[in-house]
């Protein structure tokens, strides 16, 4: 994100809402440059298949950040894909809102509840989407499952 903006309010948010990085103008070309580069590696490195997941009702694409069934394809952002692959590593497992919210974020500090909220309902309607409506479910004050 390249923004004119450089409170750290905004850059939290956009962080927190799926950017990889965040940049404010003025911005040195250059150093913009060599983070596109990184970003470019870091996503182009290895097979795509050995990025994808088999979840038996989908297929998770991690390198692409997608959801795929049959002929559909459906993006993910960062935190709803790092959220279902938390999910889907511990299948059948209820995971605690806070520990979704720490592998997230790293810390609890500064983060709204109400932002997992918002992710989750984001993710739960691109499973929807896919006619996997009931695969997330939530377990009341406990945290989230993946059936």
């Amino acid at each position: 994100m390249i923004t004119s903006r450089d409170s750290e309010l905004d850059e939290l948010i956009s962080l927190n809402y799926g950017a990889d990085d965040y940049i404010t103008k003025p911005f040195n070309l250059q150093i913009l440059l060599a983070k596109i580069a990184t970003i470019l590696r870091r996503t182009t490195v290895g097979s795509s298949n050995q990025n994808k997941i088999d979840c038996g009702d989908f297929i998770l694409n991690i390198s692409k950040s997608l959801i795929e069934k049959e002929d559909k394809k459906i993006e993910l952002t960062k935190n709803e894909l790092k959220i279902l692959h938390e999910l889907v590593q511990k299948r059948g497992e209820i995971v605690s809102r806070d520990a979704i919210m720490e592998y997230l974020w790293d810390s609890e500090s500064f983060i709204d509840d109400n932002t997992l909220t918002v992710n989750v309902t984001r993710l739960r309607n691109k499973l929807a989407e896919l006619g996997l409506k009931e695969l997330l479910e939530t377990k009341r004050g406990q945290g989230y499952m993946l059936k």
